[in-house]
């Protein structure tokens, strides 16, 4: 009887913004934004605070915790680390 194989690891989850060559990330994805058409970009708070700003069309995902919302809020309002 065989088993399948399953990865030891998951692959770790990265924030869609992030520049291999110049990381700016903040913290790991926990952010998830939704554009018009319901594609959905897994972001760090830092990215998420930027494209929010700038794109009034994303809005947060059901699947971003309220502490997330709250970090991405700070970011975008000067209270950001």
């Amino acid at each position: 009887m065989t088993n399948p194989t399953q990865p030891r690891k998951s692959s770790a989850v990265r924030c869609a913004l992030r520049e291999p060559e110049d990381p700016s990330c903040v913290g790991r994805p926990e952010v998830v934004l939704v554009d018009r058409d319901g594609a959905e970009q897994p972001l760090c708070p830092a990215h998420a605070s930027a494209l929010w700003l700038t794109d009034p069309t994303l809005r947060f995902s059901a699947k971003t915790r309220p502490e997330a919302i709250a970090t991405v809020m700070a970011h975008a309002f000067g209270g950001g680390r």
